[in-house]
């Protein structure tokens, strides 16, 4: 599951991101509106932890932008603000669901919890196909040709981001950016080890290749039959 946390106080970014990471969730950052919207529109992303005071666009307006360019991920509010009519305002504005701060971080991951199972019920995309592979994401299930393939968090996120832009190539620094951190070394190997290990987990028993490598640019996922 990738979250959008957008936070401009950085104790409070790093310990949400560190709480999100610790059960399992990939985190891409932003501190500014504008950030925001740019990493929103390149999506997608299961939920958005979105605060109202921010440097340039603030919260409200954010959200109002994503909802009018029919961007319908869950966001969730966070605030300082107590009166009814500002927390009225946020809804009003597009979000799903306020969190006032200080908030607890148990309280924190339960409403990020039910945010994204009320996305995965209502979705169509719960299920994502591409030839004989399939993903449940409510589940974390991935399967080839009916057979269960064992995947990690990462090696997961990876084959749904390859999944997501299909049959077209994915440059490596966007695997890096979606995948992982943006702050991740673009100088490592990590994404070659990944690719590896994928490759060969759906390639058991003789399935067919399906990660591509596209020289000076990335990889693909693409059925060659």
């Amino acid at each position: 599951m990738r979250i959008l946390i957008v936070e401009d106080e950085r104790r409070v970014a790093s310990v949400v991101t560190r709480a999100l990471r610790e059960n399992a969730y990939d985190v891409d950052l932003a501190d500014t509106g504008e950030k925001a919207i740019e990493l929103a529109t390149q999506g997608p992303y299961d939920t958005i932890l979105l605060d109202v005071r921010l440097p340039g666009l603030n919260g409200i307006q954010v959200c109002r932008h994503l909802r009018a360019a029919r961007i319908d991920t869950p966001i969730l509010m966070l605030t300082a603000r107590t009166l009814v009519e500002q927390r009225v305002e946020g809804l009003d504005a597009g979000a799903d669901d306020y969190l006032t701060k200080p908030f607890a971080i148990a309280e924190l991951l339960a409403r990020v919890r039910a945010l994204v199972r009320r996305k995965q019920s209502s979705s169509s995309e719960r299920i994502v196909r591409y030839a004989d592979i399939e993903l449940d994401r409510h589940q974390r299930r991935a399967t080839r040709a009916d057979r269960t393939i064992s995947l990690t968090t990462k090696e997961f996120a990876l084959l749904e981001f390859l999944m997501s832009r299909a049959p077209d190539p994915v440059p490596r620094s966007e695997i890096i950016e979606h995948v992982w951190d943006m702050r991740f070394d673009p100088n490592t190997n990590l994404v070659e080890v990944y690719i590896n290990r994928l490759r060969q987990k759906l390639s058991e028993n003789g399935g067919s290749k399906l990660i591509h490598t596209i020289h000076g640019v990335g990889y693909c996922l693409r059925s060659m039959e």
